[in-house]
């Protein structure tokens, strides 16, 4: 099927940390010289969306708000919709995102990367809530990022942690959910198979896309490890960055 819309990943695919990657720039314009309607996608959960909005821009990639989806918008609406008080157990730098959320008496739990804050105090605490049954939103099911050059321990380890502990299956709302692929898909306005998810993770990304009915590419930046290729889904395809990887859009 033709490609009419794009999602990007942000962190290995277009930035790394605050380092523009090469061909990314060159992308967008691409994007937008051909009217191809793009959203950029993250499971980055250490940065609240105003930061992250400043931090493209400052590396010369200056997008619309409405461009930028992240998985603690959609759990923001998720706790609103269904009435719940969240238990956070995220990253200082997030909360932000979640200001004026009523927290008081959680009874649900909801699990970004923390970082330092995985702490077997706030897990246990967790847990103990989910036991109650509390449910379990997860922001991200990514093993691992690549910033600067290193590898981090991502949500995704601690929520199944808690998955395995409390018995339970938590709400995803990052990738590879496809709660967040469609919701995506909801606001291009286009079929989920005219859709290019281009991505550096082979599991969250082109995997978790393909699974929602998207097409996917796997560009060989950030956390790419050669074998990657092994793992991808029929129809899967690998680019060596994300300029060619939209040059594929552009050609069909």
């Amino acid at each position: 099927m033709r490609i009419k819309a794009v999602l990007l990943d942000i962190g290995g695919v277009l930035l790394d940390g605050e380092t523009l990657l090469p061909g990314a720039a060159e992308a967008l314009d691409r994007l937008r010289a051909a009217g191809l309607p793009f959203l950029l996608l993250t499971n980055t959960t250490r940065t609240a969306r105003a930061d992250l909005l400043a931090r493209l821009a400052a590396a010369g990639l200056v997008v619309a708000p409405e461009q930028l989806l992240t998985p603690a918008g959609l759990a923001r609406d998720w706790l609103a919709r269904e009435g719940r008080r969240p238990m956070l157990l995220i990253h200082p730098g997030l909360r932000a995102d979640f200001a004026g959320v009523e927290q008081g008496d959680p009874d649900a739990v909801v699990v970004g990367d923390a970082g330092d804050g995985f702490s077997y105090a706030a897990l246990n605490a967790a847990f103990r809530l989910l036991m109650t049954g509390a449910p379990l939103v997860s922001l991200s099911g990514s093993r691992y990022f690549r910033e600067g050059g290193e590898l981090f321990l991502d949500a995704g380890p601690f929520v199944r942690l808690l998955e395995e502990a409390a018995g339970c299956e938590a709400l995803q709302l990052g990738k590879p959910g496809a709660a967040f692929f469609c919701h995506a898909v909801e606001r291009l306005g286009v079929p989920a198979g005219a859709v290019l998810m281009v991505g550096d993770d082979v599991e969250s990304d082109v995997r978790g896309a393909v699974a929602a009915g998207l097409q996917g590419v796997l560009v060989q930046t950030g956390k790419y490890h050669a074998g990657d290729e092994a793992r991808l889904p029929s129809g899967g395809r690998l680019a060596a960055d994300v300029l060619e990887a939209v040059g594929f859009a552009l050609t069909g």
